[in-house]
């Protein structure tokens, strides 16, 4: 049996469990290395049929295991050679306006709200730093900011291993 953290409508935070086996670890794990494996091949490693494989992905996803399947981009082909974190303060007063904004904002790969010395961590893509710079001064309406430019990556997202 397996935890996960789900907010109701009332906003109040209530663990829920799921029941899941090796079956469905083994399928998450498949899926995770390469969200495009087919299905008859995943079926093969589970040893069962492709229907039973197909009705578990749809019930991990419904019960949001499974919270969709990406393609990584490589976003230097793009131009975009410029990765930053953001730490921003905003006032718990500010936050209705600030996650509309956030979420508007095309170069935005992530915001989370966090502890600290900062109330929000903010991971961006600008193609060059005057880009970057406007960002900041528009983001700076919200609070103060520290930025930090990464240089390089020593490990790119991964996913858990079960």
């Amino acid at each position: 049996m397996e935890g996960l953290a789900e907010t109701h409508g009332n906003g109040i935070l209530q663990l829920c469990t799921t029941h899941f086996d090796h079956i469905d670890k083994k399928i998450i794990g498949m899926l995770q290395e390469n969200a495009w494996t087919p299905i008859k091949e995943i079926a093969k490693e589970v040893y069962l049929s492709s229907p039973a494989v197909s009705a578990r992905i749809s019930r991990l996803e419904k019960e949001g295991i499974l919270k969709g399947f990406h393609a990584q981009v490589n976003y230097e082909a793009f131009g975009y050679g410029i990765k930053a974190f953001i730490n921003l303060s905003v006032e718990p007063y500010q936050k209705k306006e600030f996650y509309p904004f956030i979420q508007s904002v095309p170069n935005v790969i992530e915001c989370n709200c966090v502890t600290g010395d900062y109330s929000m961590l903010i991971e961006v893509a600008y193609q060059s730093t005057v880009e970057l710079d406007h960002f900041i001064n528009v983001l700076q309406r919200f609070g103060h900011t520290k930025t930090l430019i990464v240089f390089s990556t020593s490990v790119e997202h991964r996913d858990i291993a079960f």
